[in-house]
Formats: structure tokens, C-alpha cells, sequence
């Protein structure tokens, strides 16, 4: 099966994602990860998020890839493994403005389709549902308050070593919530026929549940046709 997972800024995607994979066995690929590495790139080459051309150069020119090392995945581009620095609050405050650039995701796009091909794989980010994986077999989508969000990416980055305000962390990603769902080309919206699931007040382990009951009736209902 092809799993799609789709959802706003700290949601919930990566951890839960990641877990579902796990209990399917399946491999899980983070797009979201892919247009992080492409920042991180961008700003080590001082492109300006602005700059189309320059953006261009940069996603044609690198590709991203997974790799395990530890049982953990890591993220590579041009063979430099740029997992530990894809959520630090520079790349969080630039990675909307080089997603919502057409050559960028074109780019992405056409690998991420190509990383589905051979099926049993679990896929996140914002557009799975809606562009890149339109015939997935299931579809979810995460929702959380801003608080909520906010709240999980303090977290998360204290555990990275950067520090950051949790009023300033809501006001980013209320901003950036608005930046994805009207950017021009694949915006962040619901896919039709997605199951959504509002992860406020709800453990990974329950969100996990619903996810895996979900896909288990969808397999159960597939197999009866």
C-alpha cells in the first residue's frame, strides 16, 4: 500500500509517520526533510530565498537521498548528511519561501514519485494527498492548534540545543501556515477522501492507533471488492 500523510508545521507528521512505517514495515520518506535539505543548501550557498533562478540551480544540481546509519535515517544531499541541521530556526524561518518556488517542487516532486514506485511506503509533507501521491490508497490529514504546534517544536528544538520563545514559535507558524495554504502551486489543503485527525491533546501512540485502525479497514475493504 501507499500511505499519504499530510498536515501543517509540527503537527505531528514526522514522529507519527515515521511510527506507522515501523508497524507496517514499510519505508517512510519525509518530503519535508527534501525541501529542508534544499534550504539548508540554499543558505550555505547564500542564495536568496527570493531568487528563482538561483533556487533552480540548487534543486536541479543536488538531489536528496535516505539513508540508514544505526537503525536511524538520515538525510543526505551531495553526500553530506545535513540531518542535524535541518531544524534549526534559521532553515525553519526560510524553508516556505524556497517551497513555494515552482522549480523547486518540480524537482522534489519528481523524486518523491519516484521514491513511491515500488509501493509499501508511508510518505508525509504537505501536498502528498493532493499532488504528489493522488492515488494513494490511504489518506490522512493532521491538524493541531497553533498552540499546540508551538508548544512541540519548543520541544523539539531544547532537544537539538536551540532555544526559542514559544509566543515567537506560534507567531512563525500561524505566518507560515499562510504562506503554504495560498501559495500558488501545491498548496497546504485537505485531499479529497483524506481522513482527518486533530492531534490536540493526543498522544503519538493514540494518533498512531486511529492511523493504523484506519488503514486496516481500508486494506480489510479493498481485499472484499
Amino acid at each position: 500500500m501507499i500511505i499519504a500523510i499530510d498536515g501543517p508545521a509540527a503537527s505531528g507528521k514526522s514522529t507519527i509517520a515515521r511510527k506507522v512505517a515501523k508497524k507496517l514495515n514499510y519505508r517512510y520518506v519525509s518530503t519535508g526533510a527534501m525541501y529542508r535539505a534544499i534550504t539548508y543548501r540554499s543558505h550555505k550557498e547564500k542564495v536568496d530565498v527570493y531568487d528563482e533562478k538561483a533556487l533552480a540551480r540548487i534543486a536541479q544540481k543536488y538531489s536528496v537521498t535516505f539513508v540508514k546509519k544505526n537503525s536511524e535515517q538520515r538525510v543526505m544531499i551531495d553526500g553530506e548528511d545535513v540531518t542535524d541541521y535541518l531544524y534549526t530556526p534559521k532553515v525553519d524561518s526560510m524553508v516556505s519561501f524556497v517551497a513555494r518556488s515552482v522549480a523547486v517542487r518540480e524537482q522534489l516532486v519528481k523524486q518523491q514519485r519516484s521514491l513511491s514506485k515500488a509501493g509499501d511506503v508511508v510518505m508525509e509533507g504537505r501536498d502528498i494527498g493532493t499532488v504528489v501521491l493522488e492515488n494513494a490508497d490511504v489518506k490522512i490529514f493532521l491538524t493541531a492548534s497553533a498552540k499546540e504546534r508551538a508548544r512541540r517544536r519548543t520541544k523539539e528544538l531544547e532537544s537539538r540545543g536551540h532555544y526559542c520563545s514559544e509566543e515567537r514559535l506560534i507567531r512563525e507558524l500561524v505566518n507560515r501556515d499562510k504562506i503554504d495554504s495560498t501559495r500558488k502551486v501545491s498548496p497546504l489543503t485537505k485531499a479529497c477522501g483524506a481522513f482527518s485527525i486533530d492531534t490536540t491533546g493526543k498522544t503519538i501512540e493514540e494518533v498512531v492507533d486511529l492511523i493504523m485502525q484506519i488503514i486496516n479497514e481500508s486494506s480489510a475493504s479493498a481485499k472484499a471488492k
